[in-house]
């Protein structure tokens, strides 16, 4: 299997769940075809990968109004119309409603959304595990 990784990071926790979600996935046999900021998108790796995976943070005021972070940008990616995708989200207190958001935001580009995990930021390390796993589960089943 082959993964490209779209990132939305601020203070650099998004980007290290990414690279630590690509390790986990390559742990298993997969080819990361990119890795790389949604603002700059590289489109030969959507193109030759068979999973995108979006991430970006959470941002709201404490406990409410929590939204994926860099929704347009989200938005504004090419179309991956027969792709799996798969997003996450890092959030300090509450995800809140974000990760079906961004759902709705990656279905529209045409892809079939197969999974999604909001990542608390002190658990990075079992979360992102956690997500490949069900990835690497979801995939295979499939």
């Amino acid at each position: 299997m082959k993964a490209a990784l779209l990132v939305e990071s601020l203070t650099g926790n998004t980007w290290k769940a990414a690279e630590m979600i690509a390790a986990n996935l390559q742990q298993e046999g997969w080819t990361i075809t990119g890795l790389n900021p949604m603002k700059q998108p590289d489109h030969h790796a959507i193109q030759t990968a068979d999973l995108i995976v979006v991430g970006t943070w959470v941002h709201g005021a404490f406990i409410v109004g929590q939204a994926p972070w860099g929704i347009g940008n989200i938005n504004a990616l090419p179309a991956v119309a027969g792709k799996r995708a798969a997003t996450f989200c890092t959030f300090a207190l509450n995800p809140g409603k974000t990760l079906g958001a961004m759902e709705k935001s990656v279905t529209r580009l045409g892809a079939d959304v197969v999974g999604g995990l909001a990542l608390h930021r002190s658990k990075l390390g079992a979360h992102t595990e956690e997500f490949a796993a069900r990835l690497v589960g979801a995939l295979v089943t499939a």
